[in-house]
């Protein structure tokens, strides 16, 4: 709809014409130097019948025939001033008399009539809106539909702007996901975030994946999907042992819990042993041994080792255990040194059973306390 501003005839800054018609004084000056003679972005309606020209000031029934006498286009007037492009330059009742004439020639003229059949099929096609919004790409927008689209929010409220403003960005995000998941091959998101997901990939990967930033399945896809973003929240614990998958497939292993129970608790292997094993970090295997639940043993091998070691001194003796050989000598009287003898073992390493089974106790420091004897 055009846009009119409805002035009031001849006001006391405005003279007359040797015709006797009103010209107005200058309103402004436009970038390149040119009077204008109406208010920018505004077609000036005078006596009800009449519209201000902005290149001169006169007031006439049609500026769009008058311009033809600046040498002016109407597409290059509208554009000057600020007007709409379908802006009639024309008063009502000349606007009237041409649809007045439009409307014999309709039902006369046969050229008229073909001509209007084809632009009503091309409108109910889309074709004339898609031809205006290409028109209008890159386009400033003009001065005239700005004042009006002011006025028409003027009268609506906060609320319904924030509303509109929602849905508008929720329809931005659901086609951005719409593109990333047929750009992957994808019917739509939540098949893309499913597969990737059951494959070990997190949202920041999945997002990457998709060219958009890292973060965006993280805080749209509740948004857009929610059923999709449920699917997803139980798969996402999986996910810190995708990395161990192709060694779990390589090794034989059902998963990762049973991988690290046989080596680390059944075989004593240690940390550093697993993480090369696994082609994995020791921070890797650390984090995995906690999520898991699983206890982690420090020198693992080592002790293992020694405790071997302990049990075999123990049955080359005929005793059960370390802590049994050692309880039986020491209340027979035997000192520390004679049983070093006996077993073919360090002092040091026979002290350290003694300690481990509390025949000794170390007091501060880490020493052997005096109650104990150890030099004996």
């Amino acid at each position: 709809m055009s846009v009119e501003t409805i002035s009031p005839v001849a006001g006391p800054d405005s003279r007359l014409s040797r015709s006797g018609r009103s010209i107005r004084t200058v309103a402004g000056v436009l970038a390149d130097g040119t009077a204008c003679y109406a208010p920018f972005g505004e077609v000036v309606v005078v006596d009800g019948a009449l519209v201000t020209c902005h290149l001169c000031g006169r007031s006439l029934r049609s500026v769009t025939a008058h311009l033809k006498a600046h040498g002016w286009t109407k597409a290059a007037y509208c554009e000057a001033f600020g007007l709409e492009r379908d802006q009639s330059l024309e008063g009502p009742p000349t606007r009237k008399l041409r649809a007045a004439a439009l409307t014999a020639r309709l039902v006369f003229d046969a050229s008229i009539q073909e001509g209007s059949a084809v632009g009503r099929e091309r409108a109910r096609a889309g074709g004339l809106t898609r031809d205006a919004a290409r028109a209008a790409r890159g386009r400033p927008l003009p001065e005239q539909r700005r004042r009006k689209a002011l006025r028409s929010l003027a009268g609506v409220s906060p609320a319904a702007v924030a509303r509109a403003n929602t849905r508008r960005a929720r329809q931005r995000l659901a086609e951005v996901a719409a593109a990333a998941a047929r750009r992957a091959g994808y019917p739509d998101i939540r098949a893309l975030v499913l597969a990737r997901a059951a494959d070990g990939a997190s949202l920041a990967a999945i997002s990457r994946e998709a060219g958009l930033h890292k973060d965006w399945m993280s805080r749209h896809l509740g948004e857009i999907d929610p059923a999709a973003a449920a699917a997803v929240r139980p798969l996402r614990p999986d996910r810190w042992d995708a990395g161990w998958r192709p060694a779990l497939r390589r090794l034989g292993f059902p998963d990762v819990a049973s991988y690290l129970r046989e080596r680390h608790t059944v075989q004593h292997q240690t940390i550093s042993a697993i993480a090369a094993e696994a082609g994995l970090s020791q921070h890797a295997v650390v984090s995995a041994l906690r999520r898991h639940q699983l206890d982690r043993t420090p020198h693992a091998a080592k002790r293992h080792a020694s405790v071997q070691r302990a049990a075999g001194v123990a049955a080359g003796l005929g005793f059960a255990s370390m802590a049994d050989y050692l309880t039986r000598r020491r209340a027979a009287g035997w000192t520390w040194s004679a049983i070093a003898a006996e077993s073919g073992q360090p002092p040091s390493w026979i002290r350290r059973q003694a300690v481990a089974c509390g025949l000794i106790a170390l007091g501060p420091g880490g020493r052997a306390r005096a109650g104990g004897h150890p030099r004996r």
